[in-house]
């Protein structure tokens, strides 16, 4: 069985490869001073701000962010994997791509998954040939036709029929091993007394794909308003995590380039309908409310998500709990808005009745996030009345203090001082000194991302673990007030992601006398591994930290465009050169300011009273203020 690529041969055929050739083979480059210049493929856009730098052996959008090497162009634009690309741009070259050894553990696991895939792959195709050969065939396609649906929307989202019954696939297979896999798929299930059945019976089958359009679930839609539920969900399995998929993904990322946003719907019918409609960029989560992890692969495709809800309180209440899982994601330049439908209506009967047309002005008449939240703020607090206007303050505390910082969050701050008649410095430093009394927003729903980071590491044997520590919410620490010492941390962690033979020039035990908090812990904890890992090159390095289960705080790091511009702002300076002397900044700022961050956290708690600081804090309080009369 095939192994690991080994980094060397990776390193070196992408030496050997030429960014230019490799992007100019599919889209039309035109140089223009040291760069290459074309209309972007991953979004809309009328004038070029997609640059390829030969030196850089790296590309750019300065419209929709997208960027990264020649690998991660193929993986994106022709929808391969980590080694699928890897064995194109060795193909490209003429070479073979060797392999390395793998544990019987990584081969089974890697075997299993292969299996699942193409069983569910097996799946689709029967249900396909129940739609058109089963004896109730032709009642089903009635149906089908009665939605408004054609042969063509039909065929593209690869829609089939379950038939009744109890016993179908297992008669179809008619294999003990096969049935033992499909329980595993959730095709199967089994009841108290250990009875084998189908799952999905007498349903409209919708298969459900990851990004490389590979089936790995499905969604079952009853045909009679008498049967319940309604909407029927593969559970989870080692290949389906449902926090982190969305239907339609695959078939819209296609269409992107058409649309400048992502429509987030309730159902497979109103993605199928809108697709129908030629509304080609609608999506649907799985059953489940919008997450986190949602919210952070759809921002990889777009910079502005849409949510389309009933008008309905339910449909309120579901806008608000979306809300609070983008907040922390919407950072400057990108949106997110709310498109309230007639209550009654869905997007499927809306499209049906207006067409492309209409139903794309509701698209773009929709709520931005800011006016919603306050609005919903607004139902609470009466701003007419002094004490309404504190109450709207502090409701909104914890709403925008989830916001990264940055433009957008200074703008929720005006907007809220235009409503309350402070200043938005009047509210902040409200904020800072008064501890909130009423709760913030539900916590965001957060499940693993399994997307790629922007250095790569060995394909897909990295993301093959299947266990409870997945499932882990991922730590995201956007809401704390230190922002300039959060960015430097994170700043940090890019750049040993991008060099780990350069965390040899730090001194750990110098950062444990960091103030204790997650992101300084996060560090340490980094620094930590990489001098103990084996090797210390791009690829090995990364594999080893995702192996100590620190994949879902470091990968939104390593996929920031932080690295990349600010290399390109030292364009006459060697790139690693440039990064360690960077880094030597800044852990030297991390260090100088640590006083300050301790004795702020501190003073902090004296001002409020807090009721658990220690004498020794206490002392430490008094010594630093010392320090800080003596400056």
């Amino acid at each position: 069985m095939a192994g690991l690529i080994p980094n060397d041969f990776i390193e070196q055929l992408l030496d050997r490869t030429d960014i230019i050739e490799v992007i100019g083979n599919r889209i039309d480059l035109k140089k223009k001073g040291k760069d290459h210049w074309a209309c972007c493929p991953f979004h809309q856009e009328n004038s070029p701000s997609f640059s390829v730098n030969a030196n850089k052996q790296f590309y750019y959008c300065f419209g929709c962010g997208a960027s990264g090497t020649a690998v991660k162009f193929l993986q994106e634009y022709e929808n391969l994997s980590f080694v699928e690309a890897i064995e194109e741009l060795a193909r490209m070259a003429g070479q073979d791509v060797p392999r390395e050894e793998v544990s019987r553990e990584s081969q089974q696991r890697q075997q299993q998954r292969r299996t699942l895939h193409d069983l569910m792959g097996s799946c689709a195709d029967y249900f396909t040939h129940q739609l058109y050969q089963h004896p109730n065939a032709q009642q089903v396609q009635q149906y089908i036709l009665s939605r408004g649906l054609t042969e063509e929307t039909v065929r593209t989202f690869g829609i089939g029929f379950a038939p009744a019954g109890w016993d179908n696939l297992i008669q179809h297979y008619r294999s003990d091993k096969t049935n033992q896999e499909l329980l595993t798929t959730g095709m199967l299930t089994q009841n108290e007394q250990g009875r084998t059945y189908d799952r999905f019976r007498n349903r409209l089958m919708f298969p459900i794909r990851d990004i490389k359009g590979r089936v790995i679930a499905f969604g079952g839609r009853v045909m009679s308003a008498d049967e319940k539920p309604k909407y029927l969900n593969s559970p989870e399995t080692p290949i389906f995590h449902k926090g982190s998929e969305l239907y339609g993904l695959y078939e819209a990322r296609k269409a992107l380039k058409d649309f400048d946003n992502i429509i987030i719907v309730e159902g497979y019918m109103d993605v199928v309908a809108l697709a129908q409609h030629k509304v080609r960029n609608a999506v649907a989560t799985l059953g489940t409310a919008t997450s986190t992890t949602h919210i952070q692969k759809l921002f990889k495709h777009t910079q502005e998500l849409v949510f389309c809800f009933d008008g309905d309180n339910a449909g309120r209440r579901a806008a608000e709990r979306a809300l609070a899982n983008c907040l922390s994601e919407i950072k400057d330049g990108y949106q997110v808005r709310f498109l309230f439908l007639p209550e009654g209506e869905d997007p499927d009967t809306i499209v049906q009745q207006e067409g492309f047309d209409g139903f794309m002005h509701r698209v773009k008449q929709a709520q931005s996030c800011s006016d919603f939240l306050f609005q919903h703020l607004q139902t609470q607090a009466d701003i007419s009345r002094l004490d309404g206007r504190a109450k709207l303050a502090s409701l909104a505390r914890g709403w925008i203090e989830k916001a990264p910082e940055g433009i957008f969050k200074q703008l929720l701050y005006k907007q809220l001082s235009d409503l309350i008649g402070l200043s938005s410095e009047q509210i902040i430093e409200n904020y800072r000194v008064e501890k909130p009394d009423i709760a913030p927003p539900p916590e965001p729903e957060s499940n693993p991302s399994n997307v790629a980071p922007a250095y790569p590491y060995h394909g897909e044997t990295s993301t093959q673990h299947y266990s409870p520590e997945q499932q882990q919410p991922a730590q995201r620490h956007t809401n704390n007030r230190l922002g300039v010492r959060i960015g430097m941390v994170h700043r940090t962690l890019a750049w040993l992601i991008r060099y780990p033979e350069l965390v040899l020039n730090i001194d750990v035990e110098s950062l444990k006398l960091l103030p204790e908090n997650a992101d300084n812990q996060l560090l340490v904890r980094v620094v930590e591994l990489l001098l103990s890992a084996p090797k210390k090159d791009l690829y090995s390095a990364f594999d080893y930290l995702c192996q100590h289960n620190l994949r879902a705080a470091l990968s939104p790091i390593a996929e920031s465009d932080y690295l990349w511009l600010e290399a390109h702002n030292e364009q006459q300076r060697d790139e690693k050169e440039f990064a360690k002397l960077e880094l030597e900044k800044l852990i030297s700022g991390l260090i100088h300011k640590a006083p300050d961050q301790e004795y702020e956290k501190l003073a902090e708690r004296v001002r409020t009273l807090d009721p658990s600081l220690t004498d020794t804090e206490k002392q430490r309080y008094r010594e630093l203020l010392a320090q800080k009369k003596r400056k």
